[in-house]
């Protein structure tokens, strides 16, 4: 047989090969069965009566080191129009948190969709520095150390992750109904996979304005604006092969906390695409995040 009749014969089976590995590989095709020693409680109103949105809970059965959970808040992604609580990703994320001991605030938030008039965005984050302020205040009930909060979000989640760990009272961006004096400050973050500098993304519909029309509300908007000294710190986590997020928007948020002499790790991951899961076939990222929350949540001896 000559080499290219080898050739053509082989290249069906390599695309299959790579195709398989790019799609499956870093996902995850199984459903996460929530462990009976996990206690969950579902859609938890950490909103406002009004609103829909709600939060789910998961706490180990195991009594927590020193007598209260560290907590760790996540926020799913879907580019601030799309995405759930108790879709696959972020309930595999937060059934291995409680696993490994913390406690977890899974949590929907404010998206836009079609129809919606008004912008959607700094209300999403308002919904976010909200939960924070909803766990301080009910830490006693859910014997919570309120030192020991952590934001952990995926692609939209992550930009709001960071927002948390980088904006302060006097940003402006705290809740419109936070009571006067409260602390939406947080303990650490983790990004995966986040927009993190979006006049250099694209236009974005949750502010119903393009950059070109308010460049400044998008500057707003990103965590790499307030990169600064006294942040939490940040663990950042983003693939090469990302086609929905550049990879370039982690390493200008790592040189932004760099520059600003703040603690924080960048993960750059090689062949990685967007949305990736915590646990996949190509990747357990679990020896990576605990070691970071570990680090930040553990109490201090």
């Amino acid at each position: 047989m000559k080499a290219s009749a080898i050739f053509a014969a082989l290249l069906p089976i390599a695309f299959s090969t790579l195709t398989a590995f790019e799609v499956k590989d870093w996902k995850s095709d199984d459903e996460t069965v929530i462990p009976t020693d996990i206690r969950v409680e579902r859609d938890v109103a950490y909103l406002p009566e009004d609103r829909k949105e709600k939060a789910n809970l998961y706490f180990p059965t195991t009594e927590p080191v020193g007598g209260k959970f560290a907590m760790v808040l996540l926020m799913h992604g879907g580019g601030f129009n799309d995405g759930d609580k108790a879709r696959g990703r972020e309930v595999q994320m937060a059934v291995e948190v409680a696993k490994h001991g913390y406690a977890c605030m899974s949590i929907n938030y404010r998206l836009w969709n079609k129809g919606v008039k008004k912008p959607t965005w700094p209300r999403s984050l308002h919904d976010a520095k909200s939960a924070v302020l909803w766990l301080k205040t009910n830490a006693d009930r859910l014997r919570i150390d309120t030192t020991r909060i952590a934001a952990f979000g995926n692609s939209a989640g992550g930009n709001l992750a960071l927002m948390l760990a980088t904006t302060t009272p006097a940003d402006g961006l705290e809740p419109p109904d936070a009571p006067s004096g409260a602390s939406t400050s947080i303990a650490c973050a983790i990004d995966f996979y986040g927009a993190l500098d979006l006049p250099n993304y694209h236009d974005m519909k949750m502010f119903l304005q393009s950059r070109e029309e308010n460049p400044e509300v998008y500057r707003k908007a990103s965590p790499v604006t307030y990169a600064s000294a006294g942040d939490s710190p940040i663990l950042i986590v983003h693939g090469t092969a990302d086609e929905t997020v550049d990879v370039s928007q982690a390493r200008t948020m790592a040189a932004a906390l760099e520059k600003a002499g703040v603690e924080h790790q960048l993960e750059i991951v090689p062949d990685a695409p967007h949305t990736f899961y915590l646990i996949s076939k190509a990747r357990d990222f679990r020896p990576l995040v605990f070691a970071f929350l570990d680090k930040h949540l553990k109490p201090k001896q």
